[in-house]
């Protein structure tokens, strides 16, 4: 009986001890204000649960059709690695902007938001490193283009980018997911659709500017303009890891896709430190 009592007693310690030692990132479903478009944004911001120091944050932009928890949703491990790695997540609904300051729009101005408001709302209240060696983009699809949009024409704000099947030159898709609303009709518009799509920042960057990655899958619809895009960046003798893989436009490829780029991420943020 004492033996009994002995072992239900040891039992409970251990389990009193795992629930001590357990760590668990901590999710935060935000409504962030823009005082560019006058209204609320959700963001799902992930953290460790206990950081050891100022953390670096990895901006993770969902594609057409998705929204704030569509990255928690694709890649549930997402909170796992937060704490592994000491890695803030910022994940915010960026519509179905492409993540521009639309010209046509007025009230789609996502390219502020990001690149200016989330940012400085994030560094304010979370424990982040709060500069370009500890600040890193990515984004699926709509996404993809989005993070290469921002971090082209903001290298102040962005040390590393990545893009997964990312849309990186928008024009062979004129009648596509919208776009036409954001930026007029094409034939009519078209120095506007030049000026706004992702291969034509390059021009921007000068070599060693940004830790460049970016991916696709073989069978991607997406898969001539990312390689355009490599191409265009080799023309500018701008260094770059460019990957092609099996794979389509679709969530199965993006769930192994960041992990890689998460580990391009990591070791960027190890050669920044101070």
């Amino acid at each position: 009986m004492k033996r009994n009592k002995y072992l239900k007693t040891l039992f409970a310690t251990a389990l009193l001890f795992a629930a001590g030692t357990m760590r668990a990132a901590v999710v935060d479903t935000l409504a962030v204000y823009s005082d560019g478009m006058k209204k609320n944004v959700q963001v799902v911001v992930i953290a460790p649960e206990k950081a050891a120091g100022p953390c670096p944050t990895v901006y993770l932009l969902h594609g057409h059709g998705g929204n704030a928890k569509a990255w928690i949703t694709i890649k549930p491990e997402l909170k796992a690695i937060s704490d592994r790695e000491g890695l803030i997540f910022v994940c915010p609904d960026g519509q179905n902007s492409w993540y521009w300051d639309s010209p046509k729009d007025p009230s789609s101005r996502y390219e502020t938001f990001v690149s200016k408001e989330l940012i400085a709302y994030v560094d304010s209240h979370y424990p982040t490193r709060a500069d370009r060696t500890g600040r890193a983009i990515t984004g699926l699809s709509m996404g993809g283009h989005g993070a290469m949009w921002l971090a082209l024409r903001h290298k102040d704000m962005f040390g590393a980018v990545a893009s997964m099947s990312g849309g990186l030159d928008i024009r062979p898709f004129p009648n596509n997911w919208g776009m036409a609303l954001l930026l007029g009709a094409e034939g009519e518009n078209q120095s506007v659709w030049d000026e706004h799509t992702a291969i034509n920042q390059i021009s921007r960057l000068k070599n060693g500017d940004l830790a460049i990655l970016f991916d696709c899958g073989y069978d991607d619809f997406f898969f001539e303009v990312n390689n355009d895009f490599h191409k265009k960046l080799l023309k500018y003798k701008i260094q770059h890891d460019f990957i092609v893989r099996p794979g389509a436009h679709n969530a199965t490829y993006w769930k192994n896709s960041i992990d890689y780029q998460l580990l391009f991420f990591v070791k960027f943020f190890e050669k920044g430190k101070k």
